[in-house]
């Protein structure tokens, strides 16, 4: 009678946990979905309501801290473009924010140290650490420009994710952390590569890519991430095709993500001003660069600062491709 009882009670634990499991996935995958069309306080609820379900696990924290990194790449992409600008805009940082951003990266990364004192192996763990580290990166580099403190708190995360990918070949997301630093480390300046070579990191940015392509086909939570980064990347390598085919992914994946759009004619007007000085064909491309503006422009949903951006950078796509 003794082992039907065992039996029965670690049964219901089981079914316990992946009911769990199941809630917490539902409300990711709904906070992901609110994050990537910038509706940021209603992906916020969800991931704490993640934390509140399952304190110890570090998901909700890390969840939490990535809308806030999401939010701030987001409004820097606002207040200037890799297209655009000349690099002189001055980005202002919400020191509530950060601190917001800098409490959840503690819980995420106290939360996984824990269960790897008592589970070394735990990949789950690992993975979240990694993230943690690797979005403390990301965060000191972008917004704080403490770019030393950066690489190292990324190459810890990188460290950490390799580990993950030893015990766990597949788990494609902590590829996401290993592909991007690849790049950054290969894009390096010679000066600065040495420096990282000191250290004993190493980078390549065709590799960096190649991994963060993979991750948005067999990634799980990062697909879109890594779509995010890769356009960006894309334009730095003059990829333009590669930069507007994954801007209009994530643009027709989140209607309500005005950037995403934007991002689309970025690239078009990058691409249009390429096939120009070739003398090839780029009436397509212009007549997708005129719908995306002409669309923009007509929705009433916007509120005057979005509608002064998107007039701004219609005026400025048509001054870019009437110098060439």
């Amino acid at each position: 009678m003794k082992i039907i009882v065992s039996i029965f009670i670690t049964f219901a634990s089981v079914l316990t946990a992946l009911a769990q499991q199941a809630q917490l996935d539902t409300l990711r995958a709904e906070g992901y979905e609110a994050l990537y069309n910038l509706d940021y306080e209603g992906a916020r609820r969800r991931f704490q309501k993640m934390v509140e379900l399952a304190p110890a696990d570090p998901a909700g924290a890390q969840c939490l801290a990535s809308s806030l990194w999401l939010q701030q790449l987001n409004e820097s992409y606002q207040l200037k473009s890799t297209l655009y600008s000349g690099g002189d805009a001055k980005e202002k940082t919400d020191r509530r924010q950060t601190d917001e951003f800098r409490k959840w990266i503690r819980q995420a990364k106290t939360l996984s140290e824990a269960r790897l004192k008592k589970e070394p192996r735990n990949v789950d763990a690992l993975y979240y650490l990694g993230a943690a580290e690797g979005l403390e990166a990301a965060y000191m580099a972008q917004v704080e420009k403490k770019y030393v403190a950066a690489l190292r708190a990324g190459t810890s995360a990188v460290d950490h994710h390799r580990e993950v990918i030893k015990l766990s070949p597949d788990y494609h997301d902590a590829e996401l952390t290993i592909g991007l630093h690849n790049y950054v480390v290969g894009s390096l300046s010679l000066p600065l590569k040495m420096i990282a070579g000191t250290m004993g990191v190493r980078g390549s940015k065709k590799r960096g890519l190649e991994t963060l392509e993979r991750v948005t086909v067999e990634g799980k939570w990062a697909r879109d991430l890594a779509r995010i980064l890769l356009v960006d990347l894309y334009k730095r390598e003059k990829r333009y095709d590669d930069a507007v085919k994954t801007a209009r992914q994530l643009s027709e994946k989140y209607p309500r993500n005005y950037l995403y759009k934007l991002q689309t004619a970025d690239a078009l007007t990058l691409q249009i001003a390429t096939l120009r000085k070739k003398k090839a064909p780029f009436k397509s491309e212009e007549n997708e660069l005129q719908n995306i503006f002409t669309s923009l422009s007509r929705d009433k949903t916007f509120d005057p600062p979005t509608r002064n951006l998107i007039n701004q950078r219609w005026t400025l796509a048509r001054q870019q491709l009437s110098q060439d």
